[in-house]
């Protein structure tokens, strides 16, 4: 090999890691994917498509969301996770595979807290203790009354695992024995109080509205730790029992290795949709409020609730499964 044949391959060689390496960028003519990973129709998912209306339009970006639903939110959490960090592939994500799943799920094969890229909080809301209209039990004090009357006797349904952990909460806190039934889905929960198969559920603040709305069901409180500004007639359970705190929450996240500069474009994008008058009013009628936080911010929150998650499992013996 001569000197000049011996330079160009010297020089493609080290071409080679700096065209490998060089950071990959969102491309306008292609569409940003939010994966929600719950169904559509959920809350996840009303909160990710009122809200990306918006960003696409600040960004002048396309954006679709796509649902990926299964494995309380493992399913599309991991098909986020092996996107490329190109600001593509996004998730809006539920508190389940953003935090809590660490507490649930043996073996999770992601570690929120190190396999993602924060990029802005989204929504805030709570659940809802709901029993009968017809019930005899009209406040929470009255419930749990109910309930040491009656020990081991009061059914309450339970479609997640968060939801298990609050009613084993308030069995500890409060000294009752409320029976946890496990349920696929709120629907099935709401049609079996309805139905008087079980005593009472939590469900989300929208299918809280309807419910009582519609004259079948009637709300006895929230489980945030304040009341819900959407709905301020509806007392928060820490109210009778200090320190209960059950917020639910979406986010927006990326995979691991996002680009700061697309990360602090889009999260300021969210930040102006949720400042938006008619989205805040959309939002409200589903009881549900904005979640104002930046990148550095969502991932301090975030730590925060998966530790707390971790704490309260194990302080009701709630193993992973």
């Amino acid at each position: 090999m001569n000197k000049r044949s011996f330079l160009k391959a010297v020089g493609a060689v080290l071409a080679g890691p700096a065209v490998l390496a060089a950071p990959r960028v969102l491309r306008a003519n292609r569409p940003i994917r939010v994966i929600v990973p719950l169904p559509a129709g959920s809350s996840n998912d009303f909160v990710a498509r009122a809200i990306t209306v918006l960003v696409s339009q600040t960004l002048g970006q396309p954006i679709i969301v796509e649902n990926r639903e299964g494995a309380n939110g493992t399913i599309g959490t991991m098909e986020l996770l092996r996107a490329a960090p190109d600001g593509h592939t996004l998730m809006c994500g539920s508190l389940s595979p953003l935090a809590a799943n660490v507490a649930f799920i043996k073996n999770l094969p992601y570690d929120p807290a190190t396999d993602m890229t924060p990029i802005a909080g989204a929504s805030l809301t709570n659940h809802v203790l709901m029993v009968r209209q017809d019930s005899p039990v009209q406040t929470f004090q009255d419930f749990l009354a109910h309930a040491k009357a009656h020990p081991g006797k009061l059914n309450v349904g339970a479609s997640t695992s968060i939801v298990q952990l609050q009613i084993a909460t308030i069995n500890a806190m409060a000294g009752v024995s409320l029976v946890n039934i496990p349920y696929r889905g709120t629907p099935a929960t709401l049609n079996d109080v309805i139905g008087g198969v079980l005593d009472a559920t939590f469900t989300d603040p929208g299918n809280a509205l309807a419910q009582v709305r519609g004259g079948n069901l009637k709300a006895l409180a929230v489980t945030s730790l304040e009341r819900n500004p959407t709905t301020p007639e509806w007392p928060a359970i820490s109210e009778t029992l200090p320190g209960f705190d059950f917020p639910s929450w979406n986010a927006f996240v990326g995979p691991k290795g996002l680009q700061a500069d697309f990360v602090q474009r889009f999260s300021q994008a969210v930040q102006e949709a949720l400042n938006d008058a008619e989205l805040a009013a959309k939002m409200a009628q589903s009881g549900t409020t904005a979640l104002h936080l930046n990148p550095d911010e969502l991932r301090d929150f975030t730590a925060a609730e998966i530790a707390k998650y971790v704490t309260l499992a194990r302080a009701a013996n709630i193993e992973p499964q």
